[in-house]
């Protein structure tokens, strides 16, 4: 059973656990495709309102909560989870056992270049890493794109279009999809490229690092603000009952 955040059910699993279940799905372990998605506070928001979005989450083979916030408020209403999983760090788990079979991974998202300078990077931190194939998001078709993801049969397909628009994206297609798995992963290939820089060690164990990425772009405050809004309906929830 799921832990209930203000309407979205999030898997109580560890990092290792977490990736643990997931390789299942590499290589034919399971019977159809299946994606994973990991929510922050402002999905959660934005899936209150957005009944669609509700249900790519609720779909998912696995929902693994991205954020602090998330593991606070599941602790204010009483039903804590294990730990953040970090999609980013979730992703790099299976790029590392990917690597160690000689499994494949395709790269979907982000401006142009940007995918194919992750996927260098990648091949040099994961030696073994098959990189199956690179698109950035900037497509209208598609069709097209499923093609092209199904002529090369990744394990992993890793969904870099931005919330909500990447967890509806392959909610729409997964069934259509010749893949292990696919994740939806906001900035990742942006990290990993180089473009953007990931928060300290040191922010991320203090549970910071949105306000590092806050600091470093400031235009993000908007989107910042479904975080208080997050953390007064849950704490209001709980005092509900």
């Amino acid at each position: 059973m799921r832990i209930d955040v203000l309407g979205v059910g999030f898997d109580d699993l560890t990092a290792s656990e977490a990736a643990s279940a997931a390789v299942c799905h590499f290589s034919g372990g399971a019977a159809a495709p299946a994606y994973a998605v990991t929510p922050n506070p402002e999905i959660v928001w934005l899936a209150r309102k957005n009944s669609a979005l509700r249900d790519a989450i609720s779909g998912a083979a696995l929902v693994l909560p991205d954020g602090i916030g998330i593991v606070y408020g599941a602790r204010i209403l009483g039903t804590p989870l294990k730990e953040r999983v970090p999609g980013i760090d979730f992703a790099a788990a299976l790029l590392a056992s990917l690597a160690e079979r000689g499994g494949g991974v395709y790269l979907l998202g982000a401006k142009p270049g940007v995918a194919e300078t992750a996927g260098d990077k990648l091949r040099e931190t994961y030696p073994g890493l098959v990189i199956a194939g690179t698109r950035d998001g900037y497509f209208e078709d598609d069709a097209a794109v499923i093609a092209e993801i199904n002529a090369k049969a990744p394990d992993l397909l890793l969904v870099c279009l931005g919330a909500p628009k990447q967890e509806l994206w392959i909610a729409k297609n997964i069934a259509g999809l010749a893949v292990g798995l696919a994740i939806g992963l906001g900035g990742a290939l942006d990290v990993w490229a180089g473009t953007v820089k990931r928060a300290p060690e040191r922010w991320r164990r203090l549970g910071l690092e949105w306000l590092y990425r806050l600091l470093r772009e400031p235009r993000r405050i908007g989107r910042m603000m479904s975080l208080p809004k997050f953390l007064f309906a849950v704490i209001w929830r709980r005092i509900r009952g």
